[in-house]
């Protein structure tokens, strides 16, 4: 018997997964391509399903629908409170149907169940959330100024683009697409090829709840395909991107080609500054915590563990202990602690670094190294690994995306700060003191667009969550500064 079908999998996931090829949603309408895709179990390194791969023809189709249903349907001229009466039955819809849906992300991502869950209901409470604002959004707004009647009215852009990665397909789908609907546009999305179940299902919902055809479009399909061409048409208002810095450059030039606004959230080389007044059981649970979550697959998390010199030798023998500890399997199985990573690529890039890193003159503090646990012997597992020396090595200066931290000791706080900002990258770092108004300042003077005390990701709905330097442009996420962005300012004015 293979792994799949020993899995205690819903009916529903197994009929949706039986659905082959499965199709893409554009204008209301499931739609075939000419060639398909498999999709991969990382956990088993089974296949799970044939998705129809669209190309760029599909494309223009689904842009053709998404303007369509701008400028005819009831979508943009209904009442913001009908809008939200349709948003919020998504969400309800999506939280009916979490336990499918969790379901397929874990075998999707080979993601742990219970963080598939949490995706889920962020998903869930990020439409609630964004729905919720664009009620009480303000879209005309009076301006004194001397001798004129003065205004800006808000309108939505029109047809926006999202493509999004591997690691987190549902929760960044709501954190994309969430403002962008709010807000009276349409959407296509182009989801990452390795993971497009969950929100090929979510297409269903869209359907059921009666969100107007065209609303809501889906192309399933490969990046140099369905993406590139997603990215370089004219049609789209706005265009979103979540991924490498690489695949960044070529959809920013691709939409400034066309003068598309163009949001980029992309990778990061977070840092972590531990200073030598924590409570090193605690701040070494919470730091390993985070690198495993996911199996590092996290763009923020703090792979740079930057430790006060007096505490270094300490402090990484408890992380030691506790990473060479973590319990390893496939996401569905309940003493898992940490799941595979995506792919065979992913597995062999991580496995690179670590040599790579080596022979760049780093410390192998805890090897790490491929593992078959029990079961899952064709599954892409990764054990964690801590590296240790100067941060001018490969492995401290690119992003690696798997259970791997980069350790180096610092002595004062100037130099801790310095060490921080020893990167190209600029997403999020964090700061681990008793001292708040050191941490405070520390977290100050760190460049990147997100700082965290005594935690690692965090991300309450309000706060901007973006990225500079290669970390990203084009403005934030996950606050009402993300809701305004999905508006057109139009300027009225009359002199008196």
């Amino acid at each position: 018997m293979s792994v799949l079908e020993s899995l205690e999998l819903l009916p529903e996931v197994r009929a949706f997964l039986g659905e082959a090829p499965l199709k893409s949603y554009i204008g209301g309408k499931y739609v075939e391509a000419a060639s398909t895709l498999t999709t991969i179990d990382p956990g088993s390194g089974e296949k799970l399903a044939e998705v129809y791969a669209m190309e760029a023809a599909q494309v223009e189709q689904a842009v053709a629908a998404a303007t369509d249903a701008f400028v005819s349907s009831d979508w943009t001229k209904m009442a913001v409170e009908d809008r939200a009466v349709l948003l919020h039955r998504l969400a309800d819809a999506v939280e009916a149907d979490a336990e499918i849906i969790t379901q397929l992300e874990a075998l999707d991502c080979g993601k742990i169940v219970g963080q598939a869950a949490g995706d889920i209901q962020n998903l869930v409470d990020t439409y609630r959330y964004f729905t919720d604002l664009s009620v009480h959004k303000r879209l005309h707004n009076p301006i004194a100024v001397p001798n004129h009647e003065a205004a800006v009215v808000l309108h939505p852009w029109g047809p926006c683009g999202f493509i999004f990665p591997w690691n987190f397909p549902s929760l960044l789908l709501g954190w994309g697409t969430a403002p962008a609907l709010a807000a009276g546009n349409t959407v296509v999305i182009k989801p990452a090829e390795d993971t497009p179940l969950s929100t090929l299902y979510i297409c269903k919902l869209v359907e059921k709840v009666g969100i107007p055809a065209g609303v809501f479009n889906v192309v399933a399909g490969l990046g140099e395909t369905a993406g590139a061409a997603l990215a370089a048409h004219p049609g789209l208002k706005r265009i979103s991107f979540t991924g490498s810095p690489e695949v960044g450059k070529l959809v920013a030039t691709a939409a400034g080609n066309n003068l598309t606004p163009v949001k980029l959230e992309l990778g990061g080389k977070g840092a972590a500054v531990v200073f030598d007044d924590v409570d090193l059981e605690d701040t070494s649970d919470k730091l390993v915590g985070a690198i495993t979550f996911h199996s590092g697959q996290v763009c923020c998390d703090a792979t740079r563990w930057i430790i006060q010199d007096s505490i270094y030798d300490d402090f990484v023998g408890l992380c030691r202990d506790k990473m060479a500890n973590v319990t390893i399997g496939h996401p569905f199985s309940p003493e898992a602690q940490m799941g595979p990573v995506v792919s065979a690529k992913q597995q062999q890039r991580v496995l690179g670094y670590l040599e790579r890193g080596v022979a760049d003159g780093a410390e192998l503090s805890l090897a790490g190294g491929a593992c078959s646990p029990d079961g899952c012997d064709g599954g892409f597992f990764v054990k964690p690994a801590l590296l240790a020396g100067d941060l001018d090595n490969v492995a401290a200066r690119e992003e690696i995306f798997g259970p791997v931290a980069f350790l180096t000791p610092f002595s004062s706080e100037e130099d801790g700060v310095k060490k921080a900002n020893q990167t190209n990258y600029g997403l999020a770092n964090s700061v681990w003191s008793t001292d708040l108004d050191r941490a405070n300042r520390v977290a100050t003077n760190m460049v990147a667009a997100n700082s965290w005390v005594n935690a690692h990701n965090l991300f309450p709905a309000g706060v901007p969550y973006g990225g500079v330097n290669m970390s990203g442009m084009g403005g934030g996420v996950n606050s009402p500064e993300t809701l305004h962005d999905y508006y057109r300012p139009l300027s009225i004015v009359r002199p008196l």
